[in-house]
């Protein structure tokens, strides 16, 4: 078997050899077709065949860019991921490759292990010869094959990394001491060499080398502050390269790994230490984030982000350090990051043209301020800074038009619901909170106050007219004065929790009617859409259908069984206020009728409404206990009821035709033959005979007149259309 191994790789080597020479011969061709060129620079075909054996690892800081594209690139901010595809497409066989080989190099160790060919310090020593070889024949491929060399280098510095682990946990060849000695001088190596390069990709490979290096060597007990130390080195260098060579994705990919190392201390081992790291930090990535501020005058979009990031993660992570220590004041480090960018809007602010960069400090000023003020009446910490973080994203998307904070709005904006809905939770244990000032509610003020930011700065403009943003208007406009509605609601329930339930109900009713009615009085400064309108007019209708009949029957029962004073009436009554006001001035400034149903529902809520309140206030006056109160509710349902239906139904059969809408004249005949209906075949063998003669005269005079007044205004219609058309056909004679 060993032979075959040794026959097959020299096999790989001869042919190799052959194909490296014939490589070389086709480079020389192409070199001599490059001079043709130059001498004779318009041939066409010549120059099109050169531009085709370009070698594809070549490197891309010499193409030429377009200005003016880049700018608009800038302004769509438009996500473009198709250089990270076309660089996969390329060099997917090199990546498969050292990937292919580093494994194939471990099956091989592996297997020398299983025979006993070597031991453990020869184990150790094939890793790092083999490491070091990859990345001797990566310095050797830089010069022609820069990506290529780029990605095999990377692959032996793996292979270092790999080895230093497994000698370290497996072997227990050197300390740990050691072993991270071996790994610093590895990630050190690997730096200079990507800086010596000039390799984005290597460097890449050397961050996540270095960053995953302590979780390679990591024996169990955890020496954060030597961590932290050796973290902030790399930072430290990391920045100093960015500045250098204007690579972006390192700082990212440094900053990511950065927060989740300190927000697992924070909560593994609280320690006042870590405050120390992220104010380290702090400075390192607002400084990365700054860079083209500081030398081109301009925030990119992935700049404005970083700064948004990196000011919200520290101010979570040292309030929290400083609300389980106890420290105070809480709010000293969202104070100082405000001063921070107050001083930096100090110094835009002089200038005239007041751009982009200028809304981006205010906004971020403002959020930290407002979170330092939430936060020092004990409102909880999560929930409080996404909230208001969000809103900040959804400002610097209203200024700057990038859609990529839009996305990372919607997506925050549903983090915030959740951590609200957390918040909510605990009213069910809590106990003795104060009316408003207790953290639940105070929490859900900065919620609210934030959605109601997002509901003005997401007012439709002349330039969103498109479909699709008008839903996402909609819904997002739905969802916010949900919480909103919800987080007042509760405050109320909790305080008012230890009455009867009825009452509990009742209150939310009313407050439910007079929130759907507020938002429908200031719809126009609101700029409530015409079909979110339509929905708050069909759920206030609905909600006044279920105030009358359960909540306002059951605060009834509960008046005539305990013998409460009417106060709980005339307070349930208040919803008659915002009842008529509807009836009288919002609806006839709506496009509530413009569907047919609405009519009906309309005339549900009326005839339901005046039932109803005719029986409480019949109930109210004459019962004295629960007994009477059954016995004058079945006498109302078998004698007043038909009246109060069939006087309705004449009015609803008048209105349907002196205003030509004739679904009132449908739901009055409707109503009038249920009415009929019901005395013929109910009411006549549940009543006395006095009673029943008295529901018949009475009913049948209504329904008498009610046809009079039918038909004399039918031959007043007719009447009225007759003169108008003789005196259409004089004006044509």
């Amino acid at each position: 078997m060993s032979i075959l191994i040794i026959i097959l790789f020299i096999i790989i080597i001869i042919f190799f050899c052959s194909l490296n020479i014939r490589i070389r011969n086709l480079e020389k061709e192409i070199a001599k077709i490059r001079a043709e060129q130059s001498e004779n620079p318009k041939d066409e075909i010549i120059d099109l065949s050169d531009r085709q054996l370009q070698p594809l690892g070549e490197d891309i800081s010499e193409i030429e860019i377009n200005p003016t594209e880049v700018t608009d690139i800038e302004k769509e901010s438009k996500i473009n991921i198709s250089p990270v595809l076309e660089f996969l497409r390329q060099n997917a066989l090199a990546i498969a490759g050292i990937f292919t080989l580093v494994l194939g190099i471990g099956y091989f160790v592996k297997y020398a292990i299983d025979k006993n060919w070597i031991g453990e310090v020869s184990r150790a020593g094939i890793g790092f010869a083999a490491g070091s070889g990859i990345i001797g024949i990566g310095h050797f491929l830089r010069k022609n094959y820069t990506v290529f060399a780029s990605i095999i280098t990377g692959g032996g510095i793996a292979v270092l990394y790999f080895t230093t682990t497994i000698a370290f946990r497996e072997y227990h060849l050197f300390s740990q001491s050691t072993a991270f000695s071996v790994t610093c001088f590895v990630t050190l190596v690997s730096i200079f060499l990507s800086y010596y390069y000039k390799s984005e990709i290597l460097i890449v490979f050397s961050l996540f080398g270095g960053f995953l290096a302590p979780l390679m060597i990591s024996s169990g007990h955890g020496n954060y502050p030597f961590l932290f130390t050796y973290i902030t080195v790399i930072n430290i260098g990391m920045l100093v390269i960015a500045f250098l060579k204007q690579w972006k994705s390192i700082g990212w990919i440094a900053f990511i790994f950065t927060s989740i190392y300190l927000f697992y201390w924070t909560v593994a081992k609280t320690d006042i230490t870590a405050v120390y790291f992220y104010v380290l930090s702090y400075i390192i990535f607002y400084a990365f984030a700054l860079q083209n501020y500081f030398t081109k005058k301009k925030l990119l979009p992935t700049d404005i982000l970083m700064l948004v990031l990196i000011n919200f993660i520290s101010i979570i992570g040292t309030v929290f350090i400083f609300k389980e220590l106890q420290y105070d004041p809480v709010i000293v480090f969202p104070l100082v990051f405000a001063l921070l960018n107050g001083f930096l809007l100090y110094r835009k602010h002089p200038e005239k043209k007041l751009g982009t960069a200028h809304s981006i400090f205010s906004g971020i000023t403002v959020s930290l301020i407002t979170a330092a003020f939430a936060l020092e009446f004990s409102t909880h910490l999560i929930t409080t800074v996404w909230a208001i973080e969000a809103t900040l994203l959804l400002f610097i998307w209203k200024k700057t038009g990038l859609r990529v904070f839009r996305i990372f709005f919607y997506i925050l904006f549903s983090l915030v619901i959740i951590a609200q809905i957390m918040t909510w939770v605990e009213y069910i244990d809590a106990k003795n909170l104060n009316i408003i000032f207790n953290p639940v509610f105070l929490t859900s003020s900065v919620t609210v106050f934030t959605t109601f930011i997002n509901l003005i700065l997401l007012r439709k403009t002349a330039e969103k007219t498109a479909a699709e943003n008008s839903f996402f208007e909609n819904f997002f406009a739905v969802v916010s004065y949900s919480v909103i509605y919800i987080a007042l609601l509760l405050e109320i329930i909790y305080h008012i929790s230890e009455k009867p339930l009825i009452i509990i109900f009742s209150t939310g009713m009313l407050f439910s009617l007079y929130y759907i009615f507020i938002i429908l009085l200031f719809r126009r400064k609101l700029e409530i859409g015409q079909i979110l309108e339509t929905g708050l007019l069909y759920s206030f209708f609905s909600l006044l259908i279920l105030n009358s009949t359960i909540a306002g029957s059951g605060l009834i029962t509960d008046m005539i069984i305990n013998k409460i004073e009417m106060n709980n009436y005339f307070i349930y009554g208040l919803y008659l206020i915002p009842l008529l006001y509807t009836f009288i001035k919002i609806l006839p400034q709506s496009d509530f009728f413009k569907i047919w149903f609405s009519y009906w529902l309309l005339i549900a809520v009326i005839v339901t409404t005046v039932s109803m309140e005719a029986l409480h206030l019949y109930t109210l006056l004459f019962a004295e206990n629960i007994n009477e109160m059954e016995k004058l509710q079945e006498y109302f349902t078998l004698l007043h009821l038909p009246i109060i239906w069939a006087i309705l139904a004449s009015f609803f059969i008048y209105k349907g035709l002196k205003t030509n809408a004739h679904e009132y004249g449908k739901a009055g005949f409707a109503l009038l033959g249920i009415t009929i209906i019901k005395l013929y075949f109910y009411d006549v063998w549940k009543m006395d005979n006095v009673s029943r003669i008295i529901a018949f005269i009475i009913l049948g005079i209504i329904l008498l007149l009610s046809s009079f007044l039918f038909q004399r205004l039918k031959n007043i219609v007719t009447t009225m259309v007759e003169k108008k058309d003789a005196k259409d056909q004089a004006n044509i004679k």
